[in-house]
């Protein structure tokens, strides 16, 4: 059956109608925060406060540029591997995350940030960093949804993923007390799940018939490590964004830092080996060396040490890279028994992060300043919530994904047709391919040029 992707009035119906929503529910409910309004002046007074420089804005905003740089470029260039779905990948990841950022403002700040005198929301950079790994799940969700969705679409599973991420985000870390500073569970496991069910909710029985679109090309493979070298160079930001100030903070840096560099050798080495000429493959290098900036995610501030950062990236490295040769196949399997299409990968990437949580456990005492209820918790009981959080995390993205799938089937939305998926024609004005005008001038031309399988790609 035909299906209309004509999105002219539903479009902008929806960014028009939601922005004007934005900007009210911020008149009514946003406002600066002692450290960014013009009262900071008394602010220092009453503090005891000699400097400017003690202004959380000189602390945090660093690591928020950061981080910003990994959702829109990072995150969207890494989407960008397909071979006519540049535009899609890079384009709807701007369009979801922008507006993304603004509704998890609110979200976020009517369950942390509510100001109980007065009611208001009161926001400063902290907030800013919070909204942008808020989004982050949703880019990941995104990643299983890649060229199967209409940007209508997106936005409803942006608004009622970031939703879903406040609330899932609050029981963890303010209800059960679990420490996750990087996110492995309330962003890379809530995404993935969310995504996948999502993803499964809307299973195309007729994707096949697209299944020559579902590869990379030379550049398309340049672009999307362009994503990568973004994110491995920012990760140790992404981690330590909202640590406490000090050695904390400090500590996450250190231990990303050498995580990341380890897990590149090992990616390197085991992408050869694996070959029978020694060549490398792109998609293990786009993917596996980020693989000790993840494995850190929650244990980022604990007291690792210098030398068991670089095992754990080393590791890291190692298992990722095995994962994409050995259980690419594998997974392929698993998304065509539970119905998925699994574009993006995060079976073999996000959903792994889980595994990672429960294996730093054993210093936390040391490490984190639990006060008042939660004061005298031992190592046990700590890995206990830890374990309740990551079951928090599974059921919101599973229950979530899919009464949200089930508002995504609905036919009103423009998606495309099976043999549409996965081509930027269906919603952007695409410019003719210069080594198509080639072709058709020199019609005896033999142009081919290998596919990696798109199953092969991961998000993280």
């Amino acid at each position: 059956m035909a299906k209309n992707t004509n999105i002219r009035i539903s479009l902008p119906a929806v960014c028009f109608v939601w922005q004007i929503a934005m900007i009210i529910l911020f008149g009514v409910f946003i406002r600066y925060n002692e450290e960014s309004d013009t009262r900071w002046i008394e602010h220092r007074r009453r503090k005891n406060i000699s400097t400017n420089l003690e202004n959380d804005f000189y602390y945090r905003y660093p690591s928020f540029q950061d981080v910003h740089v990994m959702i829109f470029v990072g995150f969207g260039f890494l989407m960008t591997f397909l071979k006519r779905y540049s535009f899609g990948g890079v384009g709807f990841n701007f369009l979801i995350a922008a507006f993304g950022i603004q509704w998890a403002l609110l979200m976020q700040g009517w369950f942390h940030y509510l100001d109980e005198n007065d009611g208001k929301i009161k926001i400063g950079v902290e907030n800013l960093i919070n909204a942008d790994f808020c989004v982050a799940g949703c880019l990941i969700a995104y990643g299983a949804c890649l060229g199967k969705v209409s940007p209508v679409q997106l936005m409803v599973l942006t608004l009622f993923g970031v939703t879903l991420f406040a609330v899932e985000e609050y029981i963890i870390l303010e209800l059960l007390h679990a420490k996750d500073p990087g996110g492995s569970m309330v962003i890379h496991t809530f995404g993935a799940y969310y995504g996948l069910t999502i993803s499964w909710v809307l299973y195309r029985p007729m994707l096949s018939q697209s299944r020559h679109l579902q590869g990379s090309v030379y550049h398309s493979d340049v672009f999307a490590m362009i994503g990568t070298l973004f994110l491995w160079m920012y990760w140790p930001s992404f981690n330590s964004a909202i640590a406490d100030h000090g050695d904390g903070q400090h500590r996450a840096v250190i231990n990303t830092y050498l995580a990341l560099a380890a897990s590149v050798l090992t990616t390197f080495a085991i992408s050869s080996i694996s070959q029978k000429h020694g060549k490398l493959d792109m998609v293990h290098i786009q993917n596996a060396t980020l693989a000790g900036g993840v494995a850190m995610g929650t244990a980022s501030e604990f007291m690792i040490t210098p030398y068991g950062s670089l095992i754990v990236g080393f590791c890291s490295g190692i298992i990722s890279t095995f994962g994409y040769l050995f259980l690419t196949v594998i997974s392929m399997l698993i998304a065509h028994s539970l119905k998925t299409c699994n574009i993006c990968g995060i079976v073999l990437c996000d959903k792994t992060a889980h595994f990672r949580v429960a294996f730093y456990c054993g210093q936390l005492i040391n490490t984190f300043d639990f006060k008042e209820a939660v004061a005298n918790r031992t190592v046990n009981i700590q890995g206990g919530y830890q374990a309740a959080g990551l079951f928090v995390a599974i059921a919101f993205g599973l229950v979530g994904g899919a009464l949200v799938g089930g508002i995504l089937k609905l036919p009103i939305w423009g998606d495309p047709a099976d043999a549409n998926c996965f081509d930027d024609e269906v919603y952007w004005e695409v410019p003719e391919d210069e080594d198509e005008n080639i072709l058709s001038r020199h019609p005896n031309m033999n142009h081919t040029r290998g596919m990696p399988d798109a199953y092969q790609r991961s998000h993280v």
